[in-house]
């Protein structure tokens, strides 16, 4: 039981993590992605629960069906699939999420990936080992 809690609170914590990442992108890259004004904390909070649903259950498929692209292209590609998968949270929330562009996207879905790595090295490993 006590685990199950632990698993509960670590995705909590990720999950708002994955928000205030979110966030910061969306104000760092103005002119790419766009968050609703109207509840900007749950539109940000309702995309990062779909980027983190679609990053556990399409992205496996997405990176095993672009293994020669990514291999050919020595991993340039990657980015690309966090970018499909931003995409597709774009179209799941219609208007309250909106990615324009392709290149700038890129840069904040690099931008994301790393900003998503520090967060797991330096909260989720700590609080892990509690």
């Amino acid at each position: 039981m006590k685990r199950n809690l632990k698993q509960i609170v670590n995705l909590i914590i990720k999950i708002i993590g994955y928000t205030v990442i979110l966030m910061a992108t969306a104000l760092l890259f103005k002119n790419t992605i766009y968050i609703d004004n109207s509840n900007y904390g749950l539109w940000c909070l309702l995309a990062a629960i779909f980027v983190y649903l679609l990053n556990l259950t399409l992205k496996p498929f997405l990176v095993w069906l672009t293994i020669p692209i990514t291999g050919i292209t020595l991993g340039l590609f990657y980015p690309f699939i966090n970018l499909i998968i931003l995409k597709l949270v774009s179209l799941i929330l219609k208007g309250h999420f909106i990615i324009y562009g392709i290149w700038y996207a890129v840069l904040a879905s690099i931008l994301i990936s790393v900003m998503n790595i520090v967060f797991d090295e330096l909260i989720l490993k700590k609080i892990g080992r509690d």
